[in-house]
């Protein structure tokens, strides 16, 4: 999905400072759309709400290698 379909873009509290590597969260939607900060224009990836919270709490927790 073109991430341009969404309204209501917003970055972490925890985002800030010089660094630009940040993803944005569009919330008050069906589900839950995901962007790169530096290319608003571009695609998001979206989540169900179901999912978002599952990742959210996976990443919190540590239960994601890479």
């Amino acid at each position: 999905m073109v991430s341009n379909e969404y309204t209501g873009w917003y970055k972490s509290s925890y985002s800030g400072g010089t660094n630009d590597e940040c993803l944005e969260i569009a919330c008050g939607h069906a589900v839950v759309p995901v962007r790169d900060s530096k290319n608003t224009t571009g695609p998001a990836l979206v989540f169900s709400t179901d999912g978002w919270t599952s990742f959210v709490t996976a990443v919190k927790d540590g239960n994601l290698s890479g």
